[in-house]
């Protein structure tokens, strides 16, 4: 289990500093999701107000997308997946590591996602946080999977939405309720029993798709 453990924190330190030195996702994201949060504020009418925490939640899941579309690129073009691959270690443990570096990213865009937020709309409640933070996890545990899937593919700029977004449905259902409901409670449960199955999931069958 160490030895797991320090595989994975070594493959997730590995993107952490790709990405301090190269900067190409972190900007990108933080950039497309204010810019969809002032398009949102100025395409919305004060009546409309209502229906920005949906808009909330459809930029958060876009702007995962456009992360987890990155994912492995780097792997891929520089032929280092078939290595990861080939190692001596277990295979999930490289999913895992990608979930743990796509989650850091995602939650420091959200740093400046829910303060732009709550800055154009209104001020995000701890239900709304605890929200994210619950739909992040499920966002990643699935996001990674589909992710290593689509990579393989010639045409993975239009893959990984079509087979990401329709498992992304519910968690976009369990945030909105859990942002506007009055007892969020059983929004928050669904979120985790969400992460709880899909990362199950996703952990035990990421070794048959990047095998294939």
């Amino acid at each position: 289990m160490t030895g797991y453990l320090a595989d994975t924190a070594a493959l997730a330190r590995k993107d952490l500093l790709l990405e301090l030195r190269g900067r190409e996702i972190l900007p990108a994201m933080a950039i497309f999701v204010v810019a969809m949060l002032v398009a949102f504020r100025f395409a919305l009418t004060g009546e409309q107000t209502d229906a920005a925490a949906g808009l909330l939640w459809v930029a958060i899941v876009f702007t995962a997308l456009l992360g987890l579309g990155r994912a492995f690129v780097a792997e891929r073009e520089q032929q280092v997946l078939d290595g990861l691959v080939l190692a001596p270690c277990d295979r999930s443990a490289i999913w895992l590591a990608k979930v743990l570096a796509t989650l850091a990213f995602l939650i420091l865009v959200e740093l400046i996602a829910l303060p732009a937020f709550g800055l154009f709309f209104e001020r995000p409640d701890g239900a709304t946080v605890a929200a994210v933070l619950l739909a992040d996890v499920g966002i990643c545990a699935v996001g990674t999977l589909i992710a290593a899937m689509a990579v393989a593919g010639r045409a993975r700029e239009l893959l990984l939405p079509l087979l990401f977004l329709p498992l992304a449905i519910p968690i976009i259902v369990g945030g909105v309720g859990a942002t506007v409901a009055e007892d969020p409670a059983r929004y928050l449960g669904f979120l985790g029993l969400y992460d709880l199955v899909f990362a199950i999931l996703a952990w035990a069958t990421f070794e048959y798709v990047v095998t294939e």
